[in-house]
C-alpha cells in the first residue's frame, strides 16, 4: 500500500433531507488500490462514491493528493449504472467515447486527430473498433457499457469508480470486464460498488463495507463474523469453496440456478 492515500475522507456525512445516509466516515483511498463497495440495498453505496467524486452536497472533509488534481477538480474517472444512460440519444460509439475528452479540450474546443487516434486505439483495444460508427441504441446490454468504461478512462484518470458495473449484461462480457479492470488497476486505483461479494472477490484487492457507517477491510477475503462486527447484514453462502451473497447469486454457479 502506497505511503499517502490519494483520497482521504475524514467525519464525511451526507443526508437526504431528514434521512441521514452516510455518517463519521474515515476512509483512504491509496494509488494502487482495487476496492470493492458492498453492503445491503439503501446502505449508501452509491452515495460514497458520489461523494468522493464530489459530485453531492457533504459534511466533512475530502482531500485530494496533488496527482489526482486536474486544475481545481479531481480527475476521476466515472461508471454509471447503465440503467441511467439514455440509449435512445442519437450518438454513435465514437462520440460517447470522444466526449470523455470534454474536459481536458473544453466545452467548445474542437477535437483534434491526436484525440481522435487515442479514442480508435482505446476503442481497438477493447474490441469495439467495428463499432465505432454504430449508434449506441442499437448496442447491447455488454456492448454498452464497454463503451462507457472506455468514456471513463480515455483521459486516463488516476481514480476510477463503478457502480455496480455488470448490472444487465451477461457472463461473457462480465468475465471481460473484469479482466479488463484487472489490467487497468495496475494503471490507476479503482473503487468498485458491488452487490456480490463471491463475484467480485477474486478481482479486487480489499473491501469496503459500507451501512451508514463505513469499515476498511484490507483483504478480499470476508467472513460473516467480520461483516456482523462491520454492521453489514450481508449473509455469506458457500456453494464448494465460492462466496456467495443473498443479495445476488452468483451467474455461473450451477448451484444458484436449479
Amino acid at each position: 500500500m502506497s505511503s499517502s492515500p490519494i483520497v482521504q475522507l475524514r467525519d464525511v456525512g451526507v443526508r437526504y433531507d431528514s434521512v441521514t445516509a452516510l455518517e463519521h466516515v474515515n476512509l483512504d483511498i491509496y494509488a494502487n488500490d482495487f476496492v470493492g463497495i458492498i453492503g445491503p440495498n439503501g446502505g449508501g453505496k452509491s452515495t460514497l462514491v458520489k461523494a468522493i467524486m464530489g459530485i453531492i452536497p457533504y459534511s466533512g472533509n475530502i482531500e485530494y493528493s496533488r496527482e489526482l488534481m486536474r486544475g481545481k477538480k479531481p480527475h476521476i474517472g466515472y461508471l454509471p449504472q447503465i440503467s441511467t444512460f439514455d440509449k435512445d440519444f442519437p450518438i454513435s460509439v465514437r462520440e460517447v467515447v470522444m466526449s470523455g475528452l470534454q474536459a481536458e479540450r473544453g466545452l467548445w474546443r474542437g477535437y483534434g486527430s491526436n484525440e481522435r487516434r487515442r479514442v480508435d486505439d482505446i476503442l481497438e483495444r477493447t474490441s469495439l473498433a467495428d463499432l465505432r460508427n454504430r449508434a449506441i441504441g442499437e448496442l447491447s446490454g455488454g456492448q454498452l457499457q464497454r463503451v462507457m468504461l472506455c468514456r471513463a478512462i480515455i483521459s486516463e484518470p488516476r481514480l476510477l469508480v463503478l457502480d455496480e458495473p455488470t448490472n444487465f449484461v451477461d457472463n461473457r462480457f462480465e468475465n471481460e470486464l473484469y479482466n479488463l479492470l484487472h489490467h487497468l488497476s495496475e494503471q490507476m486505483a479503482i473503487v468498485m460498488v458491488s452487490h456480490d461479494i463471491g463475484t467480485i472477490s477474486s478481482v479486487v484487492r480489499s473491501i469496503v463495507c459500507v451501512n451508514r457507517h463505513v469499515h476498511r477491510h484490507d483483504s478480499n477475503i470476508i467472513t460473516e463474523e467480520q461483516l456482523r462486527n462491520y454492521d453489514c447484514p450481508i449473509q455469506l453462502i458457500s456453494h464448494g469453496d465460492i462466496p456467495h451473497t443473498i443479495l445476488g447469486a452468483h451467474k455461473e454457479c450451477p448451484h444458484c440456478h436449479k
